[in-house]
């Protein structure tokens, strides 16, 4: 039997129907160059190329999850094809840190309920969600580095599979009151290098500001060696201070506890609702799967260099090659409106 008869669409191809308000969707044709012709073409081509890469052996189908990778890469096929060719390799063999992204697991419930890491019920006055973050809570003795990973991983990917916050990004708010040396050493430098990158390249989210406050002098090298790795643009959007009250935030937003009106405990409350409405989708995220055996060592282990490399040489080499760079040529001819 071919490949291409044993792969698997673990959601079927659906019709698109735009859920997008008005608002928004005028902020994706203008940032995100997103208009109902460009959007129908890029999901042809994604699909008609998914179907026919060897590399693929099961894969979602429909919009929702194809959208958020061409909305964050303003609609380029090619680079839309290569981002989901590394997150779905970096899912699987990575798979004990971004795999089971269930918010019930006994570990995920301590720290979502620590206030690890959540989403303010609040959106700002352009519409974005905030994520809050409380580094510091979590206990490096107790934790693990593949625990600190999957926690995230739920709340991005619940984040992610909401499509008003694919095309108006997010706002990230991080405390790193009781931050210390031990939280560094969860992490080789090898690790982190590797996470930093794929973090911003791989996971497809706009990240539109990062407000950082309580970063204390011990790890401040740690920081600055993190923002060495992310690009200028990204760079650019970051904000430190070292008191709760300079934050150029609007207030409401946060919890009580830093000058917003919800106390944390009752946002936390409301993220769960949203996590359990997700959880699903989650989950069969885990089936999605490339052939592990078609890429490096050094791709599977996140080198995204090697991966570039690897795909570029899958398509000189392999029979569907020129028929993928034959769907991304004619997509590049279309008209858009």
């Amino acid at each position: 039997m071919s490949r291409r008869l044993t792969k698997r669409h673990l959601t079927p191809v659906d019709e698109y129907q735009c859920p997008l308000s008005p608002e928004t969707q005028a902020i994706a044709e203008e940032q995100l160059r997103e208009t109902e012709n460009a959007r129908s073409q890029a999901l042809e081509a994604l699909r008609n190329w998914l179907e026919q890469h060897p590399k693929f052996m099961a894969i979602r189908m429909d919009s929702n999850f194809l959208l958020r990778f061409l909305r964050t890469k303003k609609f380029s096929v090619p680079m839309v094809q290569e981002a989901i060719e590394r997150y779905i390799l970096l899912r699987q063999s990575w798979g004990i840190a971004f795999n089971q992204l269930d918010y019930k697991l006994p570990v995920m419930m301590e720290l979502i309920d620590l206030g690890y890491i959540f989403v303010s019920p609040f959106k700002d006055k352009l519409g974005r969600r905030v994520v809050i973050y409380r580094p510091g809570v979590f206990d490096p003795y107790k934790y693990t580095n593949q625990d600190m990973c999957r926690v995230m991983g739920i709340c991005y990917e619940t984040l992610m599979e909401d499509e008003e916050c694919q095309v108006r990004g997010v706002v990230h708010y991080a405390d790193g009151a009781g931050v210390s040396f031990p939280h560094l050493t969860l992490f080789t430098p090898k690790e982190a290098v590797r996470i930093v990158k794929n973090g911003e390249k791989t996971i497809p989210m706009r990240h539109k500001e990062i407000y950082g406050v309580n970063v204390h002098p011990t790890v401040k090298f740690a920081l600055d060696f993190g923002m060495a790795l992310i690009s200028e643009k990204i760079r650019k959007r970051v904000k430190l201070y070292t008191a709760v009250e300079d934050v150029e935030i609007d207030k409401s937003l946060l919890p009580s506890e830093y000058g917003g009106t919800m106390p944390m405990k009752e946002m936390i409350e409301l993220w769960k609702v949203e996590l359990a409405s997700k959880r699903d989708i989650l989950l069969l995220n885990d089936k999605m799967a490339v052939r592990l055996e078609m890429y490096s060592e050094a791709a599977r282990e996140g080198a995204i260099s090697a991966l570039r490399a690897g795909a570029n040489t899958c398509a000189g080499a392999d029979a569907v090659g020129d028929a993928m760079r034959g769907l991304t040529g004619n997509f590049r001819k279309l008209e858009v409106d």
